[in-house]
């Protein structure tokens, strides 16, 4: 078996190239289809996502560069795009180097965010849409499964995952350390767009159950309140409810201070100074900077998050170097486990092979006597038969093997049929 890995990514393409052969839940099924029924690979798993779109394949024999060829040119068919403008932005990998690729890719080390977690959960889902579309047999079904093991292996034993690399990310994880029990807290989140509702996310993977959302438009903070089951606020009722968050996040695009000094000390007398934890990650900013001379106002800015998020982007660096040698590691421990699988079923085949010809052979020896034949004749007959059969291809072989003048192949023959000549003489006692 020869896994082709054949796609394009955030390295080799721009995002304008990435959204044209990028595929919806409903087309990704139309394409294993049709890669299905125009018999371009034996099995298939399509992995899409915002920063890749990639091709796992089992060709059928033949060759595998032909295979990765149409493999190119069936995906740009299907979204209408010219072969070329795929050519200079794909990759392609064979074998050894495409069952590694994959596990990288799985375990989040050729991620634009390095280890993040989410690409695991894409790729299942990509494999469970390709068996249920009937791409995937026993070939991807063992590599995808042993994948995904991999994965789950390079997040348990090394600490890829275990830094903030996202600024949204860091702000929920220093909420975590300082509150004990953040799932108990209030917060209120300033804003509505995209880093807000990434926020959002995190303090709901955290259990975090009670959310405010202020946006300066009602209509946005209440689309975004009603994902998260919050309640929505506009901008100037801030002051009225700023006392009950013990968590505020703000990022919006507001060219002047949304909470200022003043605001947050009124917030803090009605809260009998019970402190506030609060995170600025709008440029310019959202928070007064003197926010932070208040006693129980604990302001962290986008820039004391960014030096969090670098010193563990460093950290994942090195922990990365870890995940990719346990990765090399696994994927050679597949690739033997899968040698000795076929091992096994070239030793079945060839005395499966055997076995039918003995019975094709006795059946008719066997029949031969029913007709009166004699019995030590056909006897004679099945023995010289059998032989003949079992002496044909070692014969061929070592035939072929003197003619090259293989010696390695020769020795190799005389070892396994034990040809040595008999020594002559008698050993000495």
């Amino acid at each position: 078996m020869t896994l082709i890995a054949f796609g394009i990514n955030h390295k080799t393409a721009p995002v304008s190239l990435r959204e044209q052969v990028a595929f919806t839940a409903d087309s990704l099924v139309a394409a294993l289809v049709s890669l299905k029924d125009r018999k371009r690979a034996r099995e298939a798993v399509i992995v899409s996502t915002c920063n890749r779109t990639e091709i796992y394949a089992l060709p059928h024999d033949g060759d595998e560069q032909s295979t990765a060829e149409e493999l190119r040119t069936w995906l740009a068919e299907f979204h209408s795009l010219s072969d070329t403008s795929l050519e200079s932005h794909s990759y392609t990998y064979f074998g050894d180097e495409a069952v590694q690729h994959m596990m990288r890719v799985a375990s989040g080390l050729d991620s634009l965010v390095l280890g993040e977690p989410q690409i695991l959960g894409q790729v299942k889902q990509a494999f469970n849409d390709a068996k249920h579309s009937g791409a995937v047999g026993n070939g991807l079904e063992r590599l995808f499964q042993y994948t995904f093991s991999v994965a789950k292996k390079v997040r348990t034993e090394t600490d890829i995952g275990n830094n903030a690399v996202s600024v949204a990310y860091a702000a929920v994880q220093l909420a975590k350390h300082i509150f004990a029990k953040l799932e108990q807290q209030t917060v209120l989140l300033v804003g509505a767009g995209e880093t807000i509702e990434l926020v959002a996310r995190h303090l709901q993977e955290q259990g975090v159950q009670r959310i405010l959302v202020a946006n300066r438009t009602l209509a946005r903070a209440e689309e975004l309140a009603d994902k998260l089951a919050a309640r929505p606020l506009t901008l100037s009722q801030l002051p009225s409810h700023l006392h009950e968050a013990d968590i505020v996040i703000s990022s919006t695009a507001s060219q002047l201070p949304l909470i200022g000094k003043g605001m947050v000390e009124q917030a803090l007398k009605q809260r009998k100074n019970r402190p506030i934890f609060m995170v600025d990650l709008a440029v310019p900013r959202d928070i007064e900077a003197e926010v932070s001379d208040l006693d129980n106002a604990y302001l962290y800015s986008v820039d004391d998050l960014q030096e969090i998020v670098e010193q563990n982007v460093a950290h994942r660096e090195v922990a990365a170097q870890a995940a990719e040698k346990l990765v090399v590691e696994q994927s050679r421990a597949y690739e033997a486990w899968l040698q000795s699988r076929n091992s096994i079923d070239l030793v079945r085949s060839y005395r499966q092979r055997g076995e039918l010809q003995r019975e094709v052979l006795l059946t008719a020896a066997q029949q031969q006597i029913e007709d009166g034949k004699a019995p030590d004749v056909v006897l004679q007959e099945l023995a010289h038969k059998l032989t003949n059969y079992f002496m044909h291809a070692p014969t061929k072989a070592l035939n072929q093997a003197i003619e090259r003048k293989d010696e390695e192949l020769k020795r190799t023959l005389v070892d396994a049929f034990e040809l040595e000549p008999p020594r002559s003489g008698l050993s000495k006692k």
